[in-house]
C-alpha cells in the first residue's frame, strides 16, 4: 500500500499548471492521500498563454491530475484570509472525506506589485501579501487542527521562501510574511509536538513556475547563475521536499525551516 494510504492532504493555492501548489498536490497523491486543491477562482483571461493553450481549467486540472493518480480529489475556491470562509470549506472536507492529516499551506500572493521601494509600496497590497502569507496559514492552520480526530501523525508543511531567510532591497512585503512564517513554523511545533502533530517550513528559492513569470529569462538566467549549481529549481522537486515532510521518514524532524534552493542561500 503506499505510504499515505487513506490520508487526506489539503494544498492551498493549487491551480496553477506551473506551479508548487500543484506539483505538491499531485505528488501526494502518488504517495497515496486523497487531495483537496484550494484556489482563488482565477479568471481564464488572467491565465498565461502555456494554461490558455493547453486548455487549463485551475484547480480542476489539478483535481483531475490527482485523480489519475487513482485518488480522490476535490477542488474548493476559497479565501483563506476569509475565517468564515475556512471553516465552511474545512466543514465541507471532512463531510466528503471523514478525516484531515495533511495541510500544506502554499498560497501567496501574486509575485509584481509588492516588489517596489519602500515609499512606492501600496499599504494595500502590503496588507493583501501579509493577509495571506500570514493570516491565511493562521486561519487555515487553526481550522485544520480543529478539525483534527486523530492528531498524532499529522502534518503540517508551510511554504515559505529564501526571502524567510535573509533580506533584499525592494521586498519588504515579501520578507515580512516569509520570516513571519518561520517564526510561526518554530512557534506551533513547540505547541503542537506534543499532540504528535509534525510542522515543518519549505524555503525555496528560484523556481520555474507561472509565479515567476513577471521576471525576464534574462534575469532567470542570471538568478540561476549566482546560485551553487548554476540552475534554478522546478516545482517537482519542491513536491519531493514536501512529500518527505509528509512521509513517516521525516518522524522526528519538526519546527525546521529547510532551504531548497540550489545553493543561492545559505543561512540556517
Amino acid at each position: 500500500m503506499p505510504e499515505l494510504d487513506g490520508k487526506v492532504a489539503i494544498v492551498t493555492g493549487a491551480g496553477r499548471l506551473r506551479g508548487i501548489g500543484r506539483a505538491a498536490a499531485v505528488k501526494l497523491a502518488e504517495m497515496g492521500a486523497d487531495v483537496v486543491v484550494t484556489g482563488t477562482g482565477r479568471k481564464p483571461e488572467s491565465y498565461p498563454p502555456d494554461e490558455k493553450a493547453a486548455g487549463w481549467k485551475d484547480i480542476e486540472s489539478t483535481a483531475e491530475q490527482v485523480r489519475a493518480k487513482g485518488r480522490r480529489a476535490l477542488p474548493v475556491v476559497v479565501d483563506i484570509t476569509d475565517r468564515a470562509a475556512v471553516q465552511k470549506m474545512m466543514g465541507q472536507v471532512v463531510k466528503e472525506f471523514g478525516r484531515v492529516d495533511i495541510l500544506v499551506n502554499n498560497a501567496a500572493f501574486a509575485r509584481g506589485e509588492d516588489r517596489l521601494p519602500l515609499l512606492k509600496v501600496d499599504p494595500a497590497v502590503f496588507q493583501r501579501v501579509v493577509d495571506i502569507k500570514i493570516t491565511g496559514t493562521f486561519l487555515m492552520t487553526q481550522a485544520f487542527v480543529g478539525a483534527l480526530k486523530n492528531p498524532k501523525g499529522a502534518r503540517i508543511v508551510n511554504i515559505s521562501s529564501t526571502a524567510g531567510k535573509a533580506g533584499s532591497p525592494n521586498t519588504l512585503a515579501y520578507n515580512a510574511g516569509n520570516f513571519a512564517l518561520v517564526g510561526m513554523t518554530q512557534s506551533l511545533a513547540r505547541e503542537l509536538g506534543p499532540q504528535g502533530i509534525n510542522v515543518n517550513c519549505v524555503c525555496p528559492g528560484a523556481v520555474e513556475t507561472a509565479r515567476m513569470d513577471v521576471l525576464s529569462r534574462k534575469d532567470m538566467d542570471a538568478i540561476a547563475a549566482g546560485s551553487a549549481l548554476r540552475r534554478n529549481g522546478t516545482d517537482e522537486e519542491i513536491a519531493e521536499l514536501i512529500g518527505f515532510l509528509c512521509s513517516e521518514a521525516s518522524s522526528w524532524i519538526t519546527g525546521q525551516s529547510i532551504n531548497i534552493n540550489g545553493g543561492t542561500v545559505m543561512e540556517h
